[in-house]
């Protein structure tokens, strides 16, 4: 249904509707998990500040973390480093990666990886919106954090000098897919962290990405 809907936003009334039609988009996708017994528990959001760009970094424990980060953290205008896998053949989802602002990479190619996060820090130092990496590179299917990796951050930072980096913790996501897509999990208590943010310039990128780790770490459960 919200495909076509995407569709005549966009070419209709531009961006701004666009990105409305999306955050209710993963508005209804977090109710439908409701129907499942899952609660959703968002702490600390009045840390996320206003007119600056702005790099979330997350764990990741299921697809379900990107409509958690949409949805709650509308206000930053979030886009996501994304495989390019899913950029084509999902309803929806691929039709806003490619036109709401998201980036693409190439896993196998780390030349164009890293060339399309540079895109990406372009974008939110010139808008003041919001980026989404997820260092781990892929979900945790237990909950417990992989090892993060520090590329996509680094070149986040290089490129949106101004920016802050907010930390977030995601607990317990990863019980609604413990059983593969289906069935879902029931009755899962999903909580999201929202720690203070750093100044970027305010640190060299080590001390920056071992402070932005150990944060998102140390809340896990």
């Amino acid at each position: 249904m919200f495909h076509p809907i995407q569709w005549l936003c966009l070419k209709l009334s531009g961006y701004q509707a666009h990105k409305k039609s999306v955050d209710y988009l993963n508005f209804l996708l977090l109710r439908c998990t409701n129907i499942l017994g899952t609660t959703y528990t968002v702490k600390n959001l009045e840390l996320v500040p206003d007119n600056v760009p702005i790099i979330f970094v997350s764990n990741h424990q299921s697809m379900f973390d990107i409509p958690c980060i949409i949805w709650n953290y509308r206000r930053s205008h979030p886009k996501f480093v994304s495989k390019k896998e899913l950029g084509r053949g999902i309803p929806s989802i691929s039709y806003n990666l490619r036109h709401g602002g998201s980036v693409l990479i190439d896993r196998k190619d780390s030349k164009q990886a890293l060339s399309a996060i540079k895109e990406l820090g372009v974008y939110i130092q010139k808008y003041k919106r919001a980026a989404v990496i997820f260092p781990e590179g892929t979900r945790s299917r237990d909950g417990k954090p992989k090892r993060f990796s520090e590329n996509g951050m680094k070149i986040l930072c290089k490129y949106a000098p101004d920016a802050v980096v907010v930390p977030i913790t995601i607990n317990n996501s990863w019980k609604l897919l413990r059983f593969g897509k289906f069935p879902l999990g029931l009755g899962n208590r999903v909580e999201v962290i929202t720690h203070a943010p750093l100044v970027v310039r305010e640190y060299d990128f080590e001390s920056l990405f071992t402070e932005t780790e150990n944060r998102i770490k140390i809340a896990v459960k």
